[in-house]
């Protein structure tokens, strides 16, 4: 799925106007009906609903929204907050509609006015701002919106394409934007949706098809994109009747230290759970022993230092791929050894955790990282490796101007864990839920995406599908045994289940 601008939507309305046809009218009529439809599927008639409505085309659907509801036996009111001294012709033709059919469902309210008091039971609709919104709020109308926000800790609040105040294509922090428990929007994401800044203020996003051209979305260039499950299965690659081990590629592992064997061993058995052929893993020699006992699948080579690595001196050329960082420290020694790895090996790898520190700590070596490697840090690492920016927004350019200039994939994970490559293209992952945010869950993901390349996947298509499939079986662990109750094992024992799914 795209992600399309605030400039860009205007543009696929338009498109859908001109080419289907349909008028301006008739389209915001189908985005009027798919959020009635909505909240007439989780509100009964006997629910009280007040829509708050602007001046413009956003207004427009909460007028249309008042009276579709009306026609459904809803109590529905609708308050027009005169914030402008002049509506948008469609505000105006369904102001019109509402009222020679219910002119005791509108309300004006005038811009000396604040809200008067609500029932209890009232479900608060925000129709005030749309996408059209290029700054930060001000005056009365300002102050109306803080008054909202004050009402989301007492009331349900549902805003229709994004919340008022905020902007579609930016961080919405320190201004005033209206707090929703749902956002109804039309056929894709804006981009703010993804950004954790805006995270209190969306609530829960519901995108809703209206009908927009099919010829637009397809032919309109967008950087931004959501991983969907059809892109997913068009990567997946089937395995062949007549395949051996050696054809799902040898994999080194390179991981742990003491104290932090658990990591070598989530990464290790999530890489066998993933598919890959061979799997060696380097780990100090306090490691030996665990390694061979809890993953017995795995060979095992041990470096000459007892309590950490510091020399990689096998033949690195023989592997497929190399993985590298879960619990490994950041020894000098470790560090050393990195740097000469990078040397000897040239392929893409995967750097995570402490392999992700020792870059940040050692000027010039992420330049010495093989092209096309896979970097996978969380916001602090991010924040070490590339600086500090001011917000989201800021981050996203930081993270995609690394990808292309450093000719890396680089995700920064999060609740849309975001995908940078060097293509200049940026993904966005919808699976995963706030269990996987549990010690261990990264060693998981770099144990499968070390097993993606070592099957011959491209390092673009093993970072989405990889980050796809971590989410997935966090899910189904998730519906199985509770966000609360799940662990980073949990995540490996359910990636069998994700890999079944993309079978239907």
């Amino acid at each position: 799925m795209k992600i399309f601008t605030a400039q860009q939507i205007r543009e696929a309305d338009a498109y859908t106007i001109q080419h289907l046809p349909i008028s301006s009218l008739d389209l915001m009529e189908r985005a009027a009906g798919a959020c009635t439809s909505w909240i007439c599927k989780y509100f009964a008639p006997e629910t009280p609903v007040y829509i708050y409505c602007g001046m413009g085309n956003n207004g427009g659907d909460g007028l249309a929204i008042t009276r579709l509801l009306r026609n459904r036996d809803y109590n529905a009111h609708a308050f027009v907050l005169h914030h402008s001294e002049k509506a948008t012709a469609d505000h105006v033709a369904n102001r019109e509609a509402l009222l020679q059919k219910y002119p005791h469902a509108l309300h004006d309210l005038p811009n000396t006015t604040s809200i008067p008091a609500l029932p209890a039971d009232v479900l608060i609709i925000d129709a005030i701002l749309g996408t059209g919104l290029s700054r930060p709020v001000e005056g009365w109308l300002a102050g109306i919106i803080q008054q909202l926000q004050t009402l989301h800790a007492t009331h349900t609040i549902i805003s229709i394409d994004l919340p008022s105040g905020m902007q579609a294509d930016s961080s919405s922090v320190n201004t005033p934007v209206v707090k929703a428990h749902h956002t109804l929007s039309f056929e894709c994401y804006k981009l703010a949706f993804l950004f954790p800044e805006n995270a209190g203020i969306t609530g829960e996003v519901h995108i809703l098809p209206i009908g927009l051209h099919p010829d637009y979305i397809q032919q309109t260039p967008t950087p931004f994109q959501i991983s969907e499950e059809s892109l997913i299965k068009s990567i997946y690659k089937p395995r062949s009747p007549f395949a051996h081990k050696g054809t799902y590629g040898h994999a080194l592992l390179i991981a742990g230290s003491e104290g932090k064997m658990g990591a070598a061993i989530l990464s290790a058995q999530s890489c066998l759970r993933a598919g890959v052929g061979l799997l060696t893993c380097h780990v100090p020699k306090c490691g030996y022993t665990i390694i061979q006992i809890a993953v017995p699948p795995a060979m095992c080579i041990v470096d000459d230092q007892y309590d950490h690595s510091s020399g990689f001196q096998t033949d690195v050329s023989k592997y497929k791929v190399i993985g590298i960082g879960p619990g490994i420290g950041t020894a000098a020694g470790t560090a050393w050894a990195m740097e000469r790895l990078f040397e000897q090996y040239r392929q893409p790898m995967v750097l995570d955790a402490d392999a992700l520190n020792i870059l940040a700590t050692t000027p010039g070596l992420i330049d010495k990282v093989p092209a096309g490697s896979l970097l996978t840090p969380h916001p602090k690492e991010f924040e070490r490796l590339f600086g500090k920016t001011a917000n989201n927004r800021e981050q996203l350019q930081v993270l995609s101007h690394n990808a292309i200039e450093k000719r890396l994939c680089i995700l920064l994970k999060g609740r849309y864990t975001a995908m940078a490559f060097p293509d200049g293209n940026i993904f966005f992952n919808t699976t995963g839920n706030p269990g996987m945010a549990t010690g261990g869950s990264g060693d998981v993901l770099t144990g499968i995406l070390t097993a993606l390349l070592a099957q011959g996947y491209s390092s673009k298509d093993a970072m989405l599908m990889g980050v796809y499939m971590h989410g997935m079986a966090g899910d189904y662990a998730a519906e199985t045994l509770s966000q609360e109750a799940m662990t980073a094992n949990d995540i490996i024992d359910y990636l069998g289940k994700s890999f079944l799914r993309l079978h239907r």
